[in-house]
């Protein structure tokens, strides 16, 4: 009976030591993957951080073409402390739902320049549109297409979008032949280089200050936004 127990005592007590062992060893490891996760999160900040510094230096470093190029039509205050620029396609339905925001945006702060550019990426009629938007400013009216097209209801078709630049007054014929000219074609190929070379692959995109905005368009408080942008400026 003694020796019985004493190769249970034996047993328990390899258990036990089996045990500290065994947890010493998941404390380690558990020690191990919490240096291993702390690396990863600060190596993913950095590289978010790396990732944003490089592309304010790119939005910086086109600030004039995004505002002054040939694609690009200003609507606001021309002179305003804080721009916003919009890369949109008349096709987007996102666009389409953010622009009496943004019309209320510009309504509401009277500093606001709001820039839109064109970036016609979705359907074969985003292009036709966007060339005969750019063709509406050889008139004179550039913005006032621009809100019916973003207006309108339904699928936006090549008949409908002649429709509509005649109730915004248009000479249809006269914009037909505009929107053939080169330097359209010039434009829009301007618009989608500048893209390209901020990485925009979606509409819409916006850019509020010097900074590219990541938040959905959904949820985006211009208002705040533009405050900030407009305090960071200071």
């Amino acid at each position: 009976m003694r020796l019985i127990g004493a190769k249970a005592a034996l047993i328990a007590a390899a258990l036990a030591v089996g045990s500290a062992l065994a947890a010493g060893t998941m404390a380690a490891e558990s020690a191990e993957q919490a240096r291993i996760d702390k690396a990863v999160e600060v190596y993913a900040n950095k590289q978010k951080a790396d990732t944003e510094a490089a592309l304010d230096q790119a939005i910086a470093a086109r600030a004039s073409a995004l505002v002054n190029g040939a694609g690009s039509q200003v609507l606001g205050n021309p002179r305003g402390d804080v721009t916003v620029v919009e890369f949109f396609d008349y096709t987007c339905p996102f666009c389409k739902a953010t622009e009496p925001r943004l019309q209320q945006l510009i309504k509401d702060d009277k500093n606001v320049k709001l820039v839109v550019i064109e970036f016609p990426i979705l359907r074969p009629e985003s292009l036709v549109a966007a060339k005969a938007s750019l063709a509406s400013a050889r008139q004179g009216k550039y913005v006032p297409f621009h809100q019916a097209l973003l207006g309108f209801r339904g699928q936006l078709t090549e008949p409908a979008i002649f429709d509509v630049a005649k109730e915004a007054g248009l000479d249809v014929e006269r914009l037909r032949k505009d929107m053939d000219a080169p330097e359209i074609a010039d434009a829009i190929i301007g618009n989608f280089n500048l893209a390209r070379a901020l990485r925009i692959t979606s509409t819409p995109t916006f850019i509020i200050g010097n900074r590219m905005v990541t938040e959905a368009s959904a949820t985006l408080d211009f208002a705040k936004a533009v405050a900030a942008a407009r305090a960071a400026a200071k």
